[in-house]
């Protein structure tokens, strides 16, 4: 079981911020995400400035891509994404076509998916999963509990990489323990700290202990 990586969700609405709380923690974390905002807001150069700023670090562009998948991941590719998100109602062919244009694409998966569904992005050689509680999941009083650390445990046996999201904080990492969860990722739980520099080297102490 390998030891899970740590990914910092920049979902800011503005570069500035954004630049401002990567500044702090980006030398701690592993993975460095422009998240679906920020995008929307920014654009690409929001990838340019993360891969000048941390030229050895992993960067996920969180797209959510529904379609155009090939030229959505040529962008942010040339941007300097290494990873691309789709969401899981994309067709196949959108996952294949974004596939070929960048190092590796990750399911998003939201809402009403099934594990049929799951075993085609398998075999369309898409490896990578996100499980999620969205944000309105968890303001709407719903919390992480065993129906989803069921689902997580299936899709990794399954064959996936699984990365989790949502709400996450130090004491949450406990109940993934013994699962092997490929990045945890987390926005709020690092950047809306008093300390994000603390709380991200929080995380990575308690990843170590857990799964070290």
């Amino acid at each position: 079981m390998s030891i899970p990586k740590l990914q910092i969700a920049c979902d800011h609405s503005d570069l500035a911020s954004a630049l401002a709380d990567i500044k702090k923690v980006g030398d701690v974390v592993d993975i460095i995400e422009a998240g679906t905002i920020l995008l929307l807001q920014e654009g690409e150069q929001v990838l340019r400035c993360f891969r000048a700023m941390y030229p050895e670090k992993l960067i996920v562009a969180d797209t959510k891509c529904a379609d155009a998948g090939g030229t959505v991941a040529k962008n942010c590719q040339q941007a300097g994404a290494d990873y691309m998100t789709v969401i899981c109602a994309a067709t196949i062919p959108t996952m294949k076509a974004a596939a070929k244009e960048i190092a590796e694409i990750q399911v998003e998966l939201y809402g009403d998916w099934t594990y049929q569904q799951a075993q085609q992005w398998l075999d369309a050689g898409i490896s990578q999963a996100i499980y999620h509680q969205s944000r309105d999941a968890l303001l709407a009083g719903e919390i992480w509990g065993e129906k989803d650390l069921t689902k997580v445990r299936k899709l990794i046996d399954m064959g996936f990489r699984v990365s989790v999201t949502g709400g996450l904080s130090v004491e949450t990492l406990a109940l993934f323990a013994g699962i092997d969860v490929y990045t945890f990722i987390t926005g709020r739980g690092i950047t809306a700290a008093d300390d994000p520099q603390q709380a991200a080297v929080d995380f990575k102490q308690e990843i170590l202990r857990i799964w070290g």
